[in-house]
């Protein structure tokens, strides 16, 4: 059975309970309804031990690639700069200054790349993780709750009403190393995923993905790069 996460945070009534048959339905079509969408706009917070880091951007479910740019939230704010992302390769382009928002076109030099690590990184785990949360096709409703999915409670983000459950984990971090722990999804009504809880190996708090409501913008490849999928 997987392991429930404390959120805390939750309002109204808490579970776990099993889920209605309303709230399978909408856990099934919510990964899908993100990659219907394309793609969505994102900001990840990754835990640390001497300040986290937060990554704004994008994550293209079709195109399985992810753009942002990355801030530390300590003094250590050498991981500052854009980033762009695959299931298998990490670009970097370093900045001392990183704008709060990635430009909409990726600059064309000052990248370096590195194949993402599959283990011992907070920031990896995170990213790979987040790629995971769009599927070209809706989940099986009826085989939800056998895998462990389940109504937790009842929460309100930026004034909208939403239920948390908790969907099986190993499904949406299957082949990332590092993973641990049951992921919660914060989903409104109509299966739209709001925000997204997972424990990772490699960090003592949750990552946090927070798919924000503003108009998604398509993610460019680095210049000159052909992505590693």
């Amino acid at each position: 059975m997987a392991a429930f996460l404390i959120i805390g945070s939750g309002s109204g009534p808490s579970g776990p309970r099993a889920l209605t048959s309303d709230e399978a339905n909408r856990l099934a079509i919510t990964r899908f309804r993100n990659y219907e969408a394309h793609g969505r706009a994102v900001t990840i917070t990754v835990p640390g031990t001497a300040g986290g880091l937060i990554v704004t951007g994008s994550v293209d479910y079709q195109g399985k690639l992810g753009y942002g740019v990355v801030h530390g939230t300590g003094r250590d704010t050498s991981s500052d700069g854009l980033i762009e992302w695959t299931a298998a390769s990490v670009f970097v382009h370093p900045m001392a200054n990183a704008p709060e928002h990635a430009p909409a076109s990726p600059p064309r030099s000052g990248w370096y790349g590195r194949p993402l690590q599959s283990s011992g990184s907070s920031l990896d785990s995170s990213l790979a993780i987040a790629l995971k949360f769009g599927s070209d096709r809706p989940d099986n409703a009826e085989l939800l709750p056998q895998n462990g999915a389940a109504w937790v409670g009842q929460d309100r983000l930026d004034g909208r009403q939403v239920d948390i459950m908790t969907g099986p984990s190993a499904r949406a971090t299957r082949g990332t190393a590092g993973t641990a722990g049951a992921v919660r999804y914060w989903i409104g009504s109509d299966g739209t995923m709001y925000r997204v809880r997972v424990g990772v190996a490699s960090a003592s708090q949750p990552v946090v993905i927070d798919f924000d409501t503003q108009k998604y913008v398509p993610v460019r490849p680095v210049p000159g790069v052909t992505p590693t999928r």
